[in-house]
């Protein structure tokens, strides 16, 4: 944005530079060929005047001292001064091109000047290779013309000039436009700079750190009301979050209390109940027990959504033998067991805690799923652009439909496995640093539960991402 900021400073400076000094440069150089033109008329017009009395009766005396006028004239402005009689051949040439007498007849403007014309413009010489700028003016005398006067300039000197002239404005553009580039580079900063810390902070916010604040009082008043508004929104959300955190707290001690106190009535009517009501008994007990694994799935959906962990850089591999050794255990009374396949580096830019509940969550269900002498292998891959995290078991598996809706809360393959919210509440967690997570068919049949992570710093290896 800073760069569009500095850009559109600079293409309206540029386009205000050109319709002022274009215009200009092209005035300065009509100008300066129309006051050149002006003068070397003035010019002519006054040698001529002095070479009336001389090319009417020339005598070597006048010839002399027009000669002299001629030749400091050339001396100090530069023209070339050409005198011709009434047969068009010079009698004065400041700058005589060849040897003996030379007739200047055939040339157009001092053809017009015999004829009584004043003669002035541009042409090419192809005796000196270079355009000239000309004028040429007749010498009458008593209503009869005697002669003619040129004086011819080199266009190079004028175009010279108007050359250094152009250079002139362009180097006051480049100065200006220097100029607006520093202050467009201060006021794209100043704008820039606190919009910048608003969006680190909306990072900040949205990686679960809800303390993070845009300053206030820096920038535009746009910038620092954007910023108020967005600090003010934080805090409600924070307040929201706050207040979920307290029911979950509150929930779950209102609700896990009486239900435990149920289960244990219950089982304390064991044995004052016939033996015809034990099955409704039992079943009662089901209900309850299902009733309480209910609550906790609800309680831990919720916290999943609360959002209230930081992500960071994570070891994968650490974090996967941590959880394989904490499920050990079960997994040996069911008779399953349990592998690794790590990928060498495997560092995961995520929330420890979420990725060690949605690992939980996908053991429980692989190990469940699992019949014995099985075996639940969990797998660290890096392909990018993310980390995969997968749980493969041996079970009967799903179909695509079933896969599908896997996700969906309350929904179970099978009728009274679970609560039917495990894998929802695993995506939630997964979605919430900013990964994903599906079920594929495991090769040799069962599930492959595949969770995508995004990679931490550590992986830096463009053969990482090619190793599985």
């Amino acid at each position: 944005m800073s760069r569009r900021i500095l850009l559109g400073f600079l293409g309206l400076v540029a386009v205000v530079l050109a319709a002022l000094e274009i215009p200009l440069g092209v005035q300065n150089a009509r100008t300066e060929r129309r006051d050149l033109s002006a003068k070397v008329e003035r010019d002519a017009a006054a040698l001529g005047s002095l070479s009336q009395g001389t090319l009417q009766q020339p005598t070597q005396a006048q010839l002399d001292s027009l000669a002299a006028i001629a030749y400091r004239y050339h001396r100090d402005v530069g023209g070339r001064v050409v005198v011709v009689n009434g047969r068009g051949v010079a009698v004065i040439d400041t700058n005589p091109t060849g040897s003996g007498v030379e007739s200047f007849r055939s040339r157009p403007e001092i053809a017009a000047a015999l004829k009584g014309n004043v003669a002035t413009g541009t042409r090419h010489s192809r005796t000196l290779g270079a355009d000239l700028v000309y004028v040429a003016v007749p010498v009458a005398s008593s209503g009869r013309i005697t002669g003619a006067v040129r004086i011819t300039y080199p266009s190079s000197d004028i175009n010279e000039r108007i050359q250094r002239y152009w250079l002139v404005l362009a180097a006051i553009a480049a100065v200006v436009l220097a100029v607006t580039a520093v202050v467009g580079i201060s006021v794209a900063s100043f704008i820039i700079r606190p919009l910048r810390r608003v969006e680190s902070a909306a990072a900040a916010v949205g990686q679960g750190d809800l303390s993070a604040r845009a300053p206030e009082n820096e920038g535009p008043s746009e910038v620092r009301s954007l910023a108020a508004v967005f600090n003010d929104t934080v805090t409600r959300v924070s307040q929201l979050l706050a207040s979920q955190r307290q029911f979950i707290e509150d929930a779950s001690h209102q609700l896990r209390t009486p239900l435990t106190a149920l289960r244990l009535r219950l089982e304390n009517l064991e044995r004052d109940v016939a033996a015809e009501g034990s099955a409704e008994l039992e079943g009662a007990v089901r209900e309850v027990d299902r009733m309480s694994t209910l609550v906790e799935s609800l309680l831990g959906l919720a916290r999943s959504g609360a959002g209230t962990a930081i992500a960071e850089c994570i070891d994968l591999n650490a974090l996967v033998r941590e959880r394989l050794e904490a499920w050990s255990a079960l997994a040996e009374d069911r008779r399953v067991g349990l592998a690794e396949d790590l990928d060498r580096t495997a560092a995961a830019h995520a929330a420890g805690e979420r990725v060690r509940q949605v690992l939980d969550n996908l053991l429980e269900n692989a190990v469940e799923a699992s019949p014995a002498e099985a075996t639940v292998t969990v797998l660290t891959r890096a392909r990018a652009p993310w980390l995969e995290l997968r749980v493969r078991d041996c079970g009967p598996g799903l179909d695509e439909e079933q896969r599908r809706r896997a996700f969906d809360r309350f929904w179970r393959a099978r009728p009274g496995e679970g609560s039917g919210l495990g894998l929802a509440i695993a995506r939630s967690l997964v979605q919430a640093d900013g990964g994903e997570i599906e079920l594929l068919e495991a090769p040799g049949g069962g599930l492959d539960a595949v969770v995508r992570l995004r990679p931490g710093p550590d992986i830096h290896s463009p053969a990482s991402w090619l190793r599985g």
